[in-house]
């Protein structure tokens, strides 16, 4: 599939991306009054396994409106964002400079970041709700390796590709292979405000964890870890139920399928 026949779906998703700013920023989810308090809103999944950060260059893919790129930052990361949606680079650009922490943010699709971004970084880190948007995974992961110094880290946690094929009520759906061509998806809300008055059609592709885990390999990154989570750390979907560990789980207790999983690589010396 060419640039030219993928630029009606990113259009149509960075549409999208531009009006979720607003609702995000206010949602009870984001949290962003308790972020500007402090409050990191990193989960300890991502904390735990990337481990100290301080002192590194960070590249943030997908950063959204940059509140896990500035959690970095305030944990000592030098840290640079990502994001095709205008809205997000600049509410991200404004967080920045209104709670005085350093960081740099830059608009543009992933797949064009290499004509933006010259630099190598120790670190390249993305998360939660990204690969779904992205149409082609072998050229995603050759832009991690892109921009790794040698014996740098990717680090991904991301919803498990299982978690799709379920509905809102919780019945199997969806295809698990990828695709070529999106899913077209139309509805309203946002996964943060359900209840937030937004129309969108959006597109979005499905990759399998072979697909992922293989997209690296090819990339020339050397996996260290593949984990697997039977819970989420957001309760986005009506089948899930919180429990006393505060994750979120399938509703039956019978169904332990996984909803979550981390990948953590390394660009080795010469590869």
């Amino acid at each position: 599939m060419n640039s030219g026949s993928l630029k009606e779906y990113f259009d149509a998703n960075k549409q999208l991306w531009n009006g979720l700013v607003s609702i995000n920023k206010d949602s009870k989810m984001y949290d962003l009054e308790g972020f500007k308090k402090g409050k990191s809103s990193l989960n300890f999944i991502e904390r735990e396994e990337l481990g100290d950060i301080s002192g590194k260059a960070l590249l943030h893919l997908q950063c959204h409106f940059g509140m896990d790129t500035l959690s970095w930052a305030r944990m000592g990361a030098q840290v640079t964002g990502v994001d095709f949606s205008e809205n997000a680079i600049q509410l991200a650009e404004s967080l920045s400079e209104e709670l005085a922490i350093k960081a740099r943010f830059i608009q543009s699709n992933i797949y064009e970041s290499r004509d933006v971004l010259e630099e190598e970084f120790d670190i390249v880190y993305t998360s939660y709700g990204v690969l779904c948007w992205l149409p082609d995974l072998t050229e995603w992961g050759r832009i991690i390796h892109h921009f790794l110094k040698e014996n740098g880290t990717f680090y991904i946690v991301e919803f498990h590709p299982l978690r799709s094929m379920f509905d809102e009520a919780g019945k199997m759906k969806e295809a698990y292979f990828h695709s070529e061509m999106p899913i077209r998806c139309e509805g309203g809300g946002s996964y943060a405000d359900p209840t937030a008055q937004i129309h969108h059609v959006t597109y979005e592709w499905l990759h399998s964890l072979a697909d992922v885990v293989n997209a690296l390999i090819a990339a020339g990154l050397r996996i260290e870890f593949l984990h697997e989570f039977p819970f989420s750390v957001y309760g986005d979907c009506p089948w899930l139920e919180q429990r006393e560990d505060n994750l979120w789980y399938h509703e039956n207790k019978e169904i332990k399928v996984p909803m979550t999983f981390s990948i953590k690589a390394r660009k080795d010396h010469l590869r």
